[in-house]
């Protein structure tokens, strides 16, 4: 089986076109390629399909052979992979994926997609459809105890479940091995939850840390980084449009109140091409 291992961000998928291979069990295949040491590495597995409802399909499953929703830095990736293998040369392109179609509009130079921006579509803050256990209907700024210690949360959806919190210490110097499961396990979270952790840096930057369910930290989520933006904004901290620090790097987010869409803009890069037995 033939691959592709790409990275947005430092947050890494293995790509494969299923529009020339077959994948009879993805979740046992996205386990056993993730493996650092015994297979590819990577956070996960994501197939390239057909689409009845878009140009391409994203199908993704996370280290731990669970299916995700949605993948901010893997649907860059996708878009990136379907211009440079040739797939398609238009530059502005839909992928359909768990939580619905996305729009994509490519950077192109010397016949390289360089840079993506993705219509990520309407954040929801409603409790039911993140879902998060909740005696209102939205949870902002609210107090949830973890470990012993409260923490002020903001739950939002970006196609999959994101909870913010925003701190006062450095989150470069978090524990995030022993706190990061804590939140993804929570007893509020019956899904389980991806955790984004913040500091404000000023009223346009954000540094953020992430532990995402199935995956544990990673250098970069972009749904998170939308979350994270999208919190801030609601919470009166930043303005609309927002550079958020991830580990692996920045990506710029831009909330259209008016319009209630959300735009991830990033790069996405090759890393290497591979076979498979």
């Amino acid at each position: 089986m033939k691959f592709t291992k790409m990275q947005g961000l430092g947050n890494d998928y293995i790509y494969v076109n299923c529009l020339e291979e077959t994948v009879s069990d993805p979740s046992a295949l996205a386990v056993r390629l993730s493996d650092r040491h015994f297979g590819v590495g990577g956070d996960g597995l994501i197939l390239i399909k057909p689409s009845e409802k878009a140009d391409f399909e994203m199908d993704m499953y996370n280290a731990d052979g669970s299916r995700g929703m949605m993948c901010g830095n893997g649907i860059r990736c996708v878009a990136k992979y379907v211009y440079d293998k040739g797939l398609t040369d238009q530059t502005s392109i839909s992928i359909d994926t768990q939580s619905g179609v996305k729009y994509l509009d490519l950077t192109v130079e010397n016949g390289k997609a360089v840079l993506i921006k993705v219509n990520m579509g309407s954040p929801s803050f409603l409790a039911g459809k993140i879902p998060v256990t909740a005696d209102t209907e939205e949870v902002i700024a609210a107090p949830l105890t973890v470990d012993g210690r409260e923490y002020q949360i903001t739950c939002v959806s970006m196609g999959n479940p994101h909870c913010v919190t925003f701190l006062e210490e450095d989150v470069r110097e978090l524990e995030l091995t022993k706190t990061g499961p804590l939140f993804e396990n929570h007893i509020c979270f019956p899904d389980r939850i991806n955790t984004e952790f913040i500091n404000v840096i000023d009223r346009k930057t954000l540094r953020m840390r992430v532990w995402e369910r199935g995956s544990g930290e990673t250098l970069a989520c972009g749904t998170g980084a939308c979350a994270a933006a999208v919190a801030a904004i609601k919470n009166r901290l930043t303005e609309e449009n927002v550079t958020v620090h991830l580990l692996g790097g920045d990506l710029q987010i831009h909330w259209d109140r008016k319009a209630d869409i959300v735009y991830m803009t990033g790069p996405a890069e090759i890393v290497f091409d591979g076979e498979f037995e």
